[in-house]
């Protein structure tokens, strides 16, 4: 049987209790706000043909980066093979760009980070950045009190993908005190270096990246973790360009959406089977899909 499928089998039991649960409690995880552009006419990028991008990348390099992954391992492991083959195409040194948010929704957390730490992604200089979603699993694993409201963002599917039995209540109960000390128990030290040394941001050229956006009006230097993480409608509706172009992820989109300020690369992967990854190089701009 492949890991895969020896994962699934040893989870359908909790699987079926998620899913009864998830008819029975409501909400059973917050309901992501979807993008609606509030600018004129946005370049939103269907295929894969490079297009004049907002900004350029230092010569001699190629930029990937990745949008929500949110548990869907099998997806990431395919963008990552479609991008290393792009980039074989290429005498520009590659460099590979996770925007946060690896956990959650998706039963595949664990294989996500696994994947990130291996040598599938050897070959590229990669920074992988801090999403609200690895904040609220830290804050967790350092105080149980945090796990009904992790629940709600789809914390849940997570604690499965670590063999951990999921709580069914929304309220702080011994079921939670159990999962908490089992969930700290079952998290590999490996793992939790990886989630405690994610990045805010990384500022390549003449972009920022971050997970969620940043505060307008304010240096993207220093910007603070909050909003870098959680900020959305003030910083998608803001109209002046700022210091740099903003490549994010957080909010989900439809498609790929681009504009004179920011790229978002959000399309919602858990539940649209699509993730999606900018590629920048010199001063241009296309976008890999799984689909």
């Amino acid at each position: 049987m492949s890991g895969t499928g020896a994962w699934l089998s040893n989870t359908a039991g909790w699987l079926v209790s998620l899913v009864r649960f998830a008819d029975e409690a409501t909400p059973f995880q917050e309901k992501p706000a979807k993008e609606t552009p509030s600018t004129p006419a946005p370049a939103v990028i269907a295929g894969d043909e490079p297009v004049s991008a907002p900004a350029c990348v230092p010569e001699g390099m190629v930029v990937y980066a990745i949008g929500d992954v949110h548990g869907r391992a099998d997806l990431l492991e395919s963008l990552i093979s479609i991008i290393r083959e792009d980039a074989g195409k290429t005498e520009a040194t590659p460099r590979l760009v996770m925007l946060g948010d690896y956990v959650d929704r998706g039963f595949q957390s664990r294989q996500v980070i696994d994947l990130l730490m291996s040598d599938k992604v050897s070959g590229f200089e990669t920074v992988c950045i801090k999403g609200n979603h690895e904040a609220a699993m830290l804050k967790f694993y350092e105080d149980v009190e945090h796990g009904p409201e992790w629940a709600n963002y789809g914390g849940r599917e997570t604690l499965v993908s670590y063999g951990v039995r999921p709580p069914r209540s929304l309220s702080l109960n011994e079921e939670w005190h159990e999962a908490h000390a089992r969930f700290r128990e079952c998290l590999p030290e490996d793992h939790l270096h990886f989630l405690r040394s994610l990045e805010l941001s990384v500022r390549i050229g003449d972009y920022g990246f971050v997970h969620a956006g940043i505060k307008p009006g304010r240096a993207f230097d220093d910007q603070q973790e909050h909003d870098l993480l959680w900020i959305r409608d003030e910083f998608l509706k803001a109209g002046e360009r700022e210091d740099v172009i903003v490549v994010h992820g957080h909010t989900p989109a439809d498609d790929a959406y681009s504009d004179n300020r920011r790229i978002n690369v959000d399309t919602g992967a858990y539940f649209s089977g699509r993730l999606t990854a900018v590629r920048l190089e010199n001063e241009q701009m296309s976008f890999l899909k799984t689909r």
